[in-house]
């Protein structure tokens, strides 16, 4: 077991060399993180149970922070039908202006988040909290509207399509800036998928018209707080990488796939000007063995241990239907560099 200290992950994100490999997860999963953080912390179901929870499991699987939510605020969408996927055309119910203006738009002040602040005396010392946005920018338009809606909205009616992109983005401004204000806090993720695995969901000139523009102020409001901002984007985002590092100003990248590009190559294209996060490609951790695993990971860490600016972990996140040896063997290689 290593003792945390976010002062690792922070040089990491600054483009520095870490004083030990440093891990990086967005997000595990629950019979995970109970197993992790033992019964004794799993059976003390309070208000603190899923910040005590992650804290714990975080910390005893070698990570110098937990990922949490800042509070419950969200944005209310219709009925989906999740099962092995879910349709971007489920759950939208604005599709004009008359419903723009009925939807209930929820506001971040009046969320909870005093967890923020309750976690901090049964947090490790050197531990601290990065915080994950209830979806991002993009990804809440098209739960609002739907993919294909959102399309035809930006074509038809320019106007509106950027009414509901402005109503989600200063709700997701003020959502950060409560949760930079807590000294719990080190660092802040912007969660929003932009991609497929061929292109962008929208055309870079629409990205840098409607989406951009709000990543931008979030990083802005976060930096100001004194934290580091972090982008969780999945999909080919190479035509927009640019954007990422000196338009908006995240401090990380975080999703990485081998079929679009392996984080190997992500990291010798754009490393040393932003921190590059995980990237070990989640198929690879399901269908690999133990032993492959840990010398991809092994690998990376060498490739990186001089150079600075990388944090090990998996492409993505870890699902309950990663084994948990499988995710052991890759995070057990940071104890061998």
């Amino acid at each position: 077991m290593r003792n945390p200290n976010f002062n690792n992950l922070v040089k990491v994100l600054q483009c520095g060399v870490p004083d030990r490999p440093t891990l990086f997860e967005l997000f595990l999963n629950d019979p995970l993180y109970i197993r992790l953080a033992g019964p004794k912390i799993a059976a003390q179901k309070d208000k603190l149970y899923e910040f005590r929870l992650k804290v714990h499991a975080f910390r005893n699987a070698g990570y110098d922070y937990a990922t949490v939510y800042g509070s419950d605020f969200k944005f209310p969408v219709g009925e989906t039908h999740m099962k092995k996927t879910v349709s971007l055309n489920e759950g939208g119910i604005i599709s004009d202006r008359g419903s723009f203006d009925k939807y209930k738009w929820p506001d971040p002040e009046e969320s909870d988040y005093s967890n923020l602040e309750g976690i901090k005396d049964e947090m490790p010392e050197g531990m601290k909290l990065v915080i994950m946005g209830p979806g991002g920018v993009l990804e809440n338009v098209i739960n609002l509207v739907g993919y294909d809606n959102l399309c035809y909205m930006i074509y038809e009616d320019p106007e509106l399509a950027g009414d509901v992109f402005g109503a989600v983005g200063t709700r997701l401004i003020s959502y950060y800036e409560i949760c930079s204000r807590f000294d719990t806090v080190g660092a802040l993720v912007s969660n929003d998928d932009w991609g497929f695995n061929t292109q962008t969901m929208l055309s870079p000139n629409d990205l840098r018209k409607y989406v951009f523009p709000w990543h931008k102020r979030i990083v802005e409001v976060i930096h100001s707080a004194g934290k580091l901002a972090i982008l969780h984007s999945c999909g080919k985002l190479d035509c927009v990488m640019e954007d990422v590092i000196e338009d908006m100003k995240f401090d990380g990248k975080h999703s990485f796939e081998d079929n679009i590009l392996p984080v190997e190559e992500a990291y010798e294209k754009w490393g040393g000007r932003i921190g590059i996060l995980g990237g070990i490609d989640l198929d690879f951790v399901c269908r690999a063995s133990h032993e492959e695993i840990k010398a991809r990971s092994l690998k990376m860490l060498k490739r990186t241990e001089n150079r600075g600016g990388y944090a090990l972990g998996t492409g993505n996140s870890v699902p309950d239907y990663v084994p948990d040896d499988s995710f052991f063997a890759m995070t057990s290689a940071v104890l061998q560099v």
